[in-house]
């Protein structure tokens, strides 16, 4: 047991030395320092001062904007072999030379000014650049002080070793925001379409906005450039308006999620937001370098209130604000250590929140997914009790229509036989009074002859029914000539002259219906004239003005006053008016019944539109 532990220890010991031998890697952390201004081609003689590396020149160089010569030094044993230079940190563009020669230089070194800042700079040196003894690297770093203009540390050594740590620190500082901005607006474009499918839904739609503004203030540790602005002023102005806007719809976001809504404070919140933004377009060159005057406070509220939500998340037995809160409760503490690198609380260079921005990403993603597969299971079981409903109300529905039916139907046979008793009164029952009337004033030696001929004229009434409803497509001037010759036959026998005029009715269809009710009203009027009146005259005027039909039916008989009825047929002549007036309500047409101007006689007016 003893052999095997003391292997395991010569094995760990053995482990340890190998990655140093491996590593031979010399960190340099101090150098020298002497600024100049933007035009220097070439670093200054005097005024040279020694500096320890990171170097931040704000500190020792109050409101210095312009550049910083910073010179390296160290000792090459071996000068045959390629080596290794890595570079930590250079803000914001840098120009790099080695014993007097370029290796490096960004494109633009003065406004507006390259943006190389978060990046690392690796370099493999041939051996033709080295030098045994002392090696000298001249790096010029144009920056302003408003924006923490510094310098890193320097490593020089094996160039496997510090191409791995380059590639590793490229990866965090850079690689990771990329991919942070690559699965935010894709998130975001995912709850956007929800959005935009149910606008009611806002909660998708500030989330979505909030994600948009967070992924543009990831482009600041993306963009080489100050583009599209002329400044880096502007640049940091727009950056620093937009985390101001980033806050302010996350908030509302949080809000809306935990259905929550302050119109008030919301409507204030987007107020600041848009000033932010309207001042930092107007005014770069002042609201740049102010910067921190805003942000930090912006920084803060959103450090209240996402703490508030993890209380709020964490009273709460709802599953989705706990992970919700959850997954803002690692960014948020990891965040702190962003902070202090912002704020230059210590040497720090990399911002960590780029690893845990898309775990907190993915985990909002999971939990809008939730929350929308909530709201349609309820929307399903809605569905559901809906379409339960709906069968009930349809078995309820037929129950109710099928009686409507049986009672439309008992209606429709009522109203049948009800109509059958007014054509009967109307057309036969005044033939037949007519044939009646005929008969008793008619000698006893009436010929066999006459009889038929009374026979005849009943049976014709009896055709203009079925005349009217088989011959679907006779126009009136042909269905009225029957009824105007059996209508002047039968006035004839009274003594009272019939004068017709009728025109413009060739052609002229009104279907069977309301050619049966047009004429069984005129009959129904000539039989009153022939029963009531004790005219001498009458005058049947049927026209076509335009779309209309207008008839009129004057006699010179004793008028409505005079027309009393024998006895027994008081009950028949209301009966008769009552039948015309419903004709005309069927028809759509306006009945007026009254005396004559002149006082002699009775008018009866019918005014009925085509159109009907």
């Amino acid at each position: 047991m003893r052999r095997i532990v003391r292997c395991l220890v010569v094995l760990l010991a053995m482990l340890a030395v190998l990655p140093v031998q491996a590593q031979h890697v010399t960190r340099i952390e101090q150098a020298d320092a002497v600024r100049s201004d933007w035009s220097a081609q070439a670093p200054p003689r005097q005024g040279w001062v020694p500096v320890g590396l990171r170097d931040l020149w704000e500190k020792r160089w109050p409101g210095h904007d312009g550049v910083v010569w910073y010179r390296v030094r160290w000792q090459q044993a071996d000068a045959s072999q390629p080596v290794g230079l890595l570079l930590d940190y250079t803000c914001l563009a840098a120009a790099v030379s080695l014993n007097g020669q370029p290796i490096d230089r960004d494109a633009s070194l003065v406004e507006p000014l390259s943006r190389k800042w978060h990046v690392p700079r690796y370099y493999t040196v041939p051996p033709a650049l080295l030098r045994e003894g002392q090696n000298e690297l001249l790096v010029r770093v144009s920056g302003l002080a408003a924006y923490q203009p510094a310098f890193g540390t320097v490593s020089v050594g094996d160039p496997i070793v510090l191409r791995g740590q380059y590639e590793r620190e490229r990866f965090a500082r850079r690689d990771m925001q990329i991919f942070d901005a690559a699965v935010g607006l894709v998130l975001a474009a995912m709850i956007g379409i929800f959005w935009l499918l149910r606008p009611q839904d806002t909660l998708y739609g500030w989330y979505a906005l909030s994600a948009v503004f967070g992924r543009l203030y990831d482009w600041n540790f993306i963009a080489g450039s100050p583009w599209p602005f002329r400044t880096t002023d502007g640049w940091q102005a727009f950056i620093a308006a937009v985390f101001v806007a980033s806050a302010a719809t996350h908030t509302i976001f949080l809000l809306r999620f935990s259905e929550r809504r302050w119109p008030r404070f919301e409507r204030a919140l987007l107020a600041l937001a848009g000033a932010g933004m309207v001042l930092g377009l107007s005014f770069p060159h002042w609201m740049g370098p102010l910067r921190n005057l805003y942000v930090t406070p912006a920084i803060l509220f959103l450090y209240v209130v996402s703490a508030v939500f993890v209380v709020f998340a964490l009273r709460s037995d709802r599953r989705d604000y706990k992970v919700l809160a959850a997954c803002i409760s690692v960014p948020l503490l990891v965040s702190l250590h962003d902070l202090g690198v912002y704020m230059g609380w210590y040497g720090g260079v990399s911002y960590l929140g780029s690893f845990t921005s898309p775990v907190m990403l993915l985990g909002m993603g999971f939990v809008l997914a939730y929350r929308f597969a909530q709201t349609m299971e309820r929307v399903e079981g809605f569905n559901a009790e809906l379409q339960r409903e709906v069968q009930a109300a349809t078995v309820t529905l037929a129950d109710t229509l099928n009686q409507q039916h049986a009672l439309a139907l008992a209606h429709s046979r009522a109203g049948e036989r009800l109509q059958l008793v007014r054509d009967l009164h109307d057309g036969f029952g005044g033939t037949l009074v007519g044939a009646i009337t005929r008969l008793q004033h008619a000698p006893d030696e009436t010929l066999k002859e006459e009889v038929v001929d009374l026979l005849k004229d009943m049976r014709d009434d009896l055709r203009l029914v079925i005349d009217t409803t088989a011959q679907e497509q006779a126009d009136l001037a042909t269905l009225i000539a029957p009824l105007r010759h059996r209508a002047s036959r039968l006035l004839e026998a009274a003594d009272i002259d019939a004068h017709w005029r009728v025109e413009g009715l060739e052609g002229l269809q009104l279907g069977p219906g309301r050619s049966l009710d047009l004429l069984r009203l005129l009959q129904e009027a000539l039989t009153n004239v022939f029963k009531h009146s004790r005219a001498a005259r009458v005058d049947v005027h049927l026209r076509r003005a335009g779309d209309r039909l207008e008839l009129r039916v004057r006699d010179d008989g004793v008028g409505l006053a005079g027309a009393a009825p024998a006895a027994g047929q008081a009950r028949a002549a209301g009966a008769g008016l009552a039948s015309m007036r419903h004709r005309a309500q069927r028809l759509g047409a306006e009945l007026r019944i009254a005396g004559t101007s002149d006082g002699k006689g009775t008018a009866l007016e019918l005014d009925l539109p085509l159109a009907a």
